[in-house]
């Protein structure tokens, strides 16, 4: 991320110099860029880091061919751990769940707050499905006893069993434990926690940086006029406004 290094250094040299902005042109610009010096290989990993934790384990295995970087886990857990997030976003709960024990039983024995979101999911599949009593005896039977021993357990229970009260989910004010966003949301913290298990960091590093940048070039809006990135996808440089 040479762009991030050069605004922090322009940060730095701009503190000192008068209120007024100073206007820096895109030669300029790509001049100090080019001065960066960022290796390749650390690029490399940057990208493995970001394939392994997403979870895009044919492209990562390509990377690995085409570029020489090896990831620092194994591929082949990869597999697995998307298998769960799979059930987990299909709705499949108990066999995300039977799936996780596979993995690792200390998964779940060592995450209550995991443990009891997915059981939650699993409640709420059973409400989408119209499947009402079993969905009330479930919640008594499995999730009630979790809600006693943890208030902000029982609070999410009481939020999800307040959509039995809406034949209309559509005005129901908890309606949106059934969006779709709902399952990505607990498969995102399942695949954390799977990640973390396997001592790897459960965020890639990329999207951080990206963030960094974001605020790195806000914090230089104030100082300068400068050649700025803000389309992320391309990475164009668009001329300093003045």
């Amino acid at each position: 991320m040479s762009l991030f290094w050069t605004v922090i250094r322009h940060l730095a040299e701009i503190e000192a110099m008068a209120t007024s902005k100073k206007v820096i042109t895109r030669e300029e610009w790509e001049k100090r860029l080019n001065d960066v010096k960022v290796r390749k290989e650390d690029m490399n990993k940057l990208v493995m880091n970001f394939l392994v934790t997403e979870g895009y384990v044919e492209a990562a295995e390509k990377f690995r061919l085409e570029s020489g970087t090896e990831p620092d886990i194994d591929l082949a857990t990869i597999t697995d751990r998307m298998a769960v997030k799979k059930a987990v976003q299909c709705g499949n709960m108990e066999d995300a769940i039977e799936k996780v024990n596979d993995l690792n039983p200390e998964i779940l024995d060592t995450n209550p707050q995991l443990f009891f979101h997915l059981q939650q999911q699993r409640l709420i599949e059973l409400i989408r499905n119209g499947k009402i009593e079993e969905a009330l005896e479930f919640a008594q039977e499995e999730l009630a006893p979790r809600g006693e021993e943890n208030q902000s357990f029982l609070d999410e229970l009481e939020r999800t069993v307040a959509l039995l009260a809406f034949e209309d989910v559509t005005n129901c004010p908890v309606g949106e434990l059934l969006d779709i966003s709902q399952r990505l949301k607990t498969a995102s913290e399942v695949n954390a926690a799977i990640l973390t298990s396997q001592s790897h960091e459960k965020d890639p590093k990329l999207p951080s940086l990206l963030k960094m940048l974001i605020w790195a070039q806000n914090q230089l809006d104030e100082k300068a006029a400068y050649p700025r990135i803000n389309n992320l996808s391309t990475g164009a440089l668009e001329d300093p406004a003045v």
